[in-house]
């Protein structure tokens, strides 16, 4: 099984930060739009590992998580299937769960 993994501190920043590009050189939406529906369009299996970033704040996790249902056209059942998550904090894949849950039930 093919499985990409992304790792956000090296392929995009140690400190990831807000929600639309307006909010800083590294938002959630050009996470979401660069790197991860790329990946997750062109492999069966995508892992993001978060280990490496100081923090990850909710709007930069509910744009580029959340809106992979608001903006990208998955649903949440399509990626319980190929999105997995590798981090210290295990508050993060929690939090990613419940803005893709959420985005799902909003739309």
């Amino acid at each position: 099984m093919n499985n990409f993994v992304i790792s956000v501190a090296n392929s995009f920043s140690p400190s990831p930060a807000g929600r639309h590009k307006g909010d800083g050189p590294f938002p959630g939406e050009v996470f979401r739009d660069s790197l991860l529906i790329p990946a997750l369009r062109s492999n069966e299996s995508v892992t993001v590992d978060f280990d490496g970033t100081e923090a990850c704040g909710s709007s930069f996790l509910d744009e580029a998580f959340g809106g992979l249902i608001r903006q990208g056209g998955f649903t949440e059942q399509a990626l319980r299937k190929i999105l997995h998550f590798r981090a210290s904090r295990k508050s993060y894949e929690a939090k990613v769960w419940k803005y893709i849950h959420e985005a799902g039930l909003a739309s």
